[in-house]
């Protein structure tokens, strides 16, 4: 397995390198500033420049991958296409890509509430639509996916489980990115995971549970 990262300096994105870099996972990571990245992500990894906005690029970005993990976002601006741009049209042309490499596996990394229009994110330029869009998209290629739609991000880490319920379940809630980059790994190697949207969020009532159990309690 060789493992392609697109958003991998962002928040999430870092720690998902991280969590396959643990398991001796080589990565291959899509970064649009070389020096930023290298300031960030482990020595060890394969650092390629390129953006998914450019299609022409991922092919060669891609190379001899065989999975890829998608924690791209739009980040709050004033620019009103940019949650289109990022987290429809990007993933969009990662998926095309994906198809004719033949990519194995696909993880998006998605958000609580997408189904929901009415949802106060959608303040900023219909963000969540726009996610949904994405997450049809790849539901529909053909590739064999895992859709990861976490609660509120935190950066810090904590003692908390998980917990992972059907889409559409789940409407509140918040979980480290730690966490959801655990939950984007281990989605690579557990047979339950393949083909489900999983909603995560954390708390500490809940005791821990193995990522196999995880997942085969969604549906």
């Amino acid at each position: 397995m060789k493992a392609f990262v697109a958003g991998a300096t962002g928040q999430t994105g870092r720690r998902i390198v991280e969590e396959l870099i643990k398991r001796n996972i080589p990565v291959r990571a899509l970064v649009r500033d070389l020096d930023k990245a290298r300031g960030i992500l482990p020595a060890n990894v394969e650092l390629v420049q390129g953006d998914v906005l450019q299609p022409t690029q991922l092919a060669d970005a891609i190379a001899d991958s065989t999975v890829i993990l998608c924690a791209t976002g739009a980040t709050p601006g004033f620019d009103p296409t940019a949650p289109y741009k990022v987290d429809f049209e990007g993933t969009k042309n990662l998926v095309d890509i994906a198809k004719t490499k033949g990519i194995e596996h696909f993880v998006l990394v998605s958000s609580l509430c997408v189904s929901q229009f009415f949802h106060p994110l959608n303040l900023f330029w219909l963000i969540l639509v726009w996610k949904k869009q994405a997450e049809e998209y790849i539901q529909k290629s053909g590739l064999t996916y895992t859709i990861v739609r976490p609660g509120g991000l935190k950066n810090e880490d904590n003692a908390d489980g998980i917990v992972m319920q059907n889409a559409d379940t789940l409407f509140d809630g918040s979980i480290p990115r730690q966490k959801v980059a655990q939950v984007c790994v281990e989605a690579l190697t557990e047979t339950a995971a393949r083909n489900k949207v999983v909603e995560i969020v954390a708390k500490p009532e809940i005791p821990a549970q193995g990522f196999s159990e995880l997942f085969t309690s969604v549906a």
